[in-house]
């Protein structure tokens, strides 16, 4: 099967950074692979910023809108957030059988670690609606002290 990749409406780097996490629903794989900015990012402030960027490849038989999306973001702190909203990075793509959507989005963290898990809503060409899991990715900085047991 030959695949193409279609790009959300954002800057993207030509390759998925080296981590990746990922996820298989059905037939749709989501790949996820988390990046450090450290330019954007002031530790002294606990301020800590992410670029992750998303793979969905759609190995159904069917096209596929990415109807809707669900975030929980936890920091090293304790403290999580949720975020729900329509579509990623202000769409609501289609994913055609065979091909992958790739977009790059960020979140911010107050601690130098944390974790992001997450889900899809997508609807197929015939009009059923069902999630797709995102894989729980770390976001762990160089700023964070590794501590073995």
């Amino acid at each position: 099967m030959r695949e193409r990749v279609t790009e959300g409406e954002c800057e993207l780097s030509s390759d998925l950074p080296t981590a990746q996490y990922e996820q298989r629903t059905e037939n749709v794989v989501v790949r996820v692979a988390p990046e450090f900015l450290a330019e954007q990012s002031n530790p002294s402030d606990s301020r800590f910023i992410w670029a992750y960027t998303v793979e969905i490849v759609n190995q159904s038989e069917h096209d596929l809108t990415v109807m809707e999306r669900f975030w929980q973001i936890a920091d090293s702190r304790g403290q999580v957030q949720e975020v729900r909203g329509a579509g990623v990075v202000g769409e609501t793509p289609v994913v055609r059988s065979g091909e992958t959507f790739r977009y790059t989005s960020g979140a911010p963290l107050t601690a130098p670690s944390g974790m992001m898990r997450g889900s899809y809503t997508v609807q197929n060409t015939e009009g059923a609606s069902f999630d797709i899991v995102v894989p729980t990715f770390l976001l762990d900085s160089p700023h964070d002290a590794h501590r073995l047991n």
